[in-house]
């Protein structure tokens, strides 16, 4: 796992595992809600995909967090469009995570959280292959149905107002979830800040310059926020030629 240099707070070179701990996002839920935090790499000209997806954004440093981020949580939030274009599978595949997740008190594996209002979910993920992958999935009532051969261990909470909101109070009482990771897309990064939602940022900005035409995504979808978000700067870590970045919102 990659070495990285704590530029703030500053301090020793660590892990990233090591400087997640210190962060204690499973001790920090409200009483009506998980604490939550998102992830996102984006280039330096703000381009959050290549070639279709993510992956080759990110180097040595973003998959140490990537990974770290996954160790420390109790779920994992994802739009069905990010769980279709990323390929998603067992959410801690390396016994090793496993290990040291259930060291700190937590399940081996992370429950998935899928929020769709159309109940349009991407049941061909290799994640639904995977029987000790949990997952949870929120929707309006009568819009998803499980279909056979789905070997993952599937619930599906209907809620007449499947909200980020609802449906974090409640993946909360159903799995006791505490902490959230959202992995995006843009559109539940905004449904979530609009809604108050969202605590902590993490960002990788990756060492690349990629330009495109028409309508590039950026890490938060939709209309102008009015005022803009203003985020505090609570951490960097420093790997190589990529800057890994933690801002808290709100109070």
């Amino acid at each position: 796992m990659a070495d990285l240099d704590q530029l703030l707070p500053p301090g020793a070179a660590t892990s990233a595992l090591d400087a997640l701990v210190a962060t204690w996002p499973w001790d920090r839920f409200c009483d009506d809600r998980p604490f939550v935090v998102a992830n996102m790499v984006c280039s330096l000209d703000g381009r959050i995909t290549l070639d279709g997806g993510s992956t080759g954004l990110g180097g040595e440093g973003d998959k140490a967090l990537f990974h770290g981020l996954r160790t420390v949580v109790d779920g994992v939030l994802a739009g069905t469009g990010t769980l279709a274009a990323e390929r998603y599978g067992r959410l801690v595949r390396v016994p090793e995570r496993r290990a040291a997740r259930a060291a700190l008190g937590l399940a081996e594996d992370p429950v998935l959280v899928i929020l769709s209002r159309s109940g349009r979910v991407p049941f061909q993920a290799p994640l639904f292959d995977e029987p000790a992958q949990r997952v949870a999935i929120v929707s309006a009532p009568g819009c998803v149905e499980v279909p056979g051969g789905v070997r993952a261990d599937v619930a599906v909470l209907e809620l007449e107002d499947p909200s980020p909101a609802a449906a974090l109070r409640a993946v909360q009482a159903s799995h006791g979830i505490r902490s959230v990771l959202c992995e995006g897309g843009p559109t539940l990064n905004r449904a979530l800040i609009d809604a108050g939602l969202l605590d902590e940022l993490f960002l990788t900005l990756s060492p690349l310059l990629i330009a495109g035409e028409g309508d590039v995504q950026r890490i938060v979808a939709g209309r102008e926020l009015d005022p803009p978000a203003r985020l505090r700067l609570l951490g960097v870590l420093h790997h190589g030629d990529e800057l890994l970045l933690r801002y808290g919102l709100g109070g």
